[in-house]
């Protein structure tokens, strides 16, 4: 089954949201501050909360697409083997750490939740934005995972199965 399409509209998409939402929220707040001499209430916040979608509605798109630094200045001295073993481990160890964030933020998120706690200035409840950041960082593993273990189409490392 593939899921590789439908998972980068659905991250595309809630990435290219919330980064146009900013865009606008912005161009109202600045405009409001230069021409009303009155900016937008708590638009740092939205902001804010904003941007923590954008980064990690992408996370997975940036793995899946191979497209995070790398430090590939000793590849060229290794053969295809050991290139093959190295991408194995390193796609490992990340599902491993993404997942590990993951579970640990989202326990996190639990006890964000059960305090009640919200933004300063405009009282939104914080505990979504945990929930969303440790879902995206899960999926991310799972994507590591994925590009580990299933066949490959190319040397970058994009998973045929995905």
């Amino acid at each position: 089954m593939r899921v590789r399409k439908p998972l980068e509209m659905l991250c595309g998409s809630v990435a290219a949201a919330a980064l146009f939402a900013t865009m606008v929220l912005t161009f109202f707040d600045v405009g409001g501050r230069k021409l009303l001499s009155s900016s937008i209430p708590g638009s740092l916040e939205l902001t804010e909360m904003l941007m923590v979608l954008v980064i990690f509605a992408a996370l997975p798109l940036v793995s899946l697409r191979g497209e995070h630094v790398v430090f590939n200045s000793l590849d060229s001295h290794l053969g295809a083997t050991v290139r093959r073993i190295q991408r194995l481990l390193v796609n490992l160890l990340c599902a491993a750490a993404l997942m590990g964030i993951g579970w640990l933020m989202w326990g996190q998120a639990g006890d964000i939740a059960s305090a009640g706690e919200t933004s300063a200035q405009l009282q939104i409840a914080r505990y979504p934005f945990v929930y969303v950041m440790a879902l995206m960082c899960a999926l991310t593993g799972v994507a590591h995972a994925a590009l580990a273990l299933l066949p490959h189409d190319t040397e970058e490392g994009e998973g045929s199965a995905l």
